[in-house]
């Protein structure tokens, strides 16, 4: 009996290369395929870990000006260096995993191809000219910039965060339409490590707006108050025009926003190989189900951005490995496994200086799936570690279920918070009674914010 032919579209992503090392030690025929140069993800090359690189150099920066122990010129940050060694590290965690994805190609049964994939029908593909008809296929296809469509949006240089993350010198000042996770992380960037001068246009009243307001009041008073940094709120660009020396954004309220650059950190949306009209995939929201399968095609399993959810590095990794187990459930009969992840995110905001981490639920989805909650807030000024740290901005909140004490969620903008999530997540995972935490519950670097908020939703029990 044949093999089945599995073939993984993107297999140098976080999804792809999930999906091929399950796959490549199943019983099918596997067929990898990738056009990136170098290739590596996005992740990798132009996401999440080239965007910590960089913003360490203004965090050191930003510590240092607001430590008013150190004295003596402040530093100004050198971009090439940054850039530099960005660079340096990048391509180095890019071609650890090219190797991992060549050393898979070296096993019998298993191929790659470093071409573009083209879709002609259903599972049956054009890479480099060479036609492939798989049973079953991956889209681990990643995504791309959205570019808004707005009237003289084509006449203006804009620069996105790939264009930021490796640009050596920027102009005096920019405006900045997109104030979710990446303008978060890059606006401080811009002002701090940079120099510049920036205006934001926000839609909403506030950033982070999915989430208690006390966190997206407190981002609009520290960018404000620590990176001088300009926020219009709920106001939308109606147009760009391109001036002789820079860029204005013309907004509804009448006003406009100008500056020497413009900055679109206004999301992704997801990628997919040319030719998907040719088959009965049709790409919306929520066409992928819990078993990673497309709703046209349950052949087709679709992992990581290109869903169009999530987009998280850690649920691409998982998504990819599901779909590549799923494919052998499907092929043998078995029931499927479905992915329920916990809702895990981490934003590394004020310069990664203070991140904001949401795991679980909030008070308000908690509520809508049935529980009774209590919650607590804890202030990082109330927290003796975060002082000694001149670190004392931000604040935590905690939700429980009010009948049995589980923790259900956390959710933090301060100081270390992304450590904290690490702690948190295993509470969570584990579904510990909050009762049961606060006399063991010690964290080395933030003690009290922790163990004030579990005393304080026990006592609410």
């Amino acid at each position: 009996m044949a093999r089945p032919h599995v073939v993984v579209v993107g297999a140098y992503g976080s999804a792809g290369v999930a999906a091929a090392e399950e796959l490549a030690a199943a019983d099918v025929e596997l067929t990898l395929v990738d056009d990136g140069e170098p290739g590596g993800g996005l992740c990798i090359l132009r996401g999440c870990m080239p965007s910590k690189e960089v913003l360490s150099a203004a965090a050191h920066r930003y510590q240092a000006r607001h430590d008013d122990r150190l004295v003596g010129d402040l530093p100004d940050v050198d971009l090439s260096a940054v850039v530099e060694r960005k660079d340096d590290n990048v391509l180095g965690y890019a071609e650890h995993r090219r190797g991992a994805v060549h050393d898979l190609a070296e096993r019998e049964h298993v191929t790659f191809h470093h071409e573009t994939a083209e879709f002609v029908g259903d599972r049956v593909l054009d890479v480099g000219g060479e036609r492939i008809e798989a049973d079953y296929v991956v889209l681990a296809t990643g995504s791309r910039l959205n570019v808004p469509d707005l009237p003289g949006i084509d006449d203006v240089d804009w620069m996105g965060s790939r264009d930021v993350l490796d640009a050596t010198e920027f102009p005096d000042s920019g405006v900045v339409m997109g104030f979710g996770y990446v303008g978060l992380e890059l606006v401080p960037y811009l002002t701090e490590a940079a120099g510049m001068d920036i205006t934001v246009v926000e839609h909403d009243d506030r950033p982070l707006d999915d989430y208690h307001p006390s966190f997206g009041e407190e981002l609009l008073k520290l960018y404000r108050e620590a990176f001088g940094v300009e926020i219009r709120t709920e106001v939308r660009e109606e147009r760009v025009e391109a001036m002789e020396d820079g860029v204005s954004v013309h907004l509804d309220d009448g006003s406009v926003a100008e500056g020497d650059q413009l900055f679109l950190f206004t999301g992704r949306e997801p990628s997919f190989p040319d030719g998907i009209e040719r088959t009965a995939l049709s790409p919306k929201t929520g066409w992928v189900g819990d078993t990673m399968q497309a709703d046209d095609d349950d052949r087709v399993f679709v992992v990581g951005d290109a869903v169009g959810d999530r987009m998280l590095l850690h649920t691409a990794k998982e998504e990819g490995y599901l779909a590549g187990r799923n494919v052998g459930h499907l092929e043998a009969g078995e029931p499927l496994e479905e992915y329920n992840p916990l809702p895990h995110k981490v934003m590394f905001s004020g310069a990664g200086v203070y991140p904001f981490a949401s795991l679980g639920l909030t008070a308000d989805e908690a509520r809508a799936e049935g529980h009774e909650v209590v919650t607590a807030r804890r202030d990082a000024s109330d927290d003796g570690v975060f002082r000694a740290k001149v670190a004392s901005r931000g604040t935590a909140r905690l939700v429980v279920d009010a009948d049995d004490g589980t923790v259900l969620g956390y959710h933090g903008l301060h100081y270390d918070a992304d450590a904290m999530a690490k702690t948190m997540q295993v509470i969570l995972e584990a579904e510990m009674d909050v009762r049961e935490l606060p006399d063991r519950a010690y964290h080395p670097t933030t003690p009290e914010i922790l163990d004030g908020l579990f005393q304080e939703t026990a006592g609410q029990l």
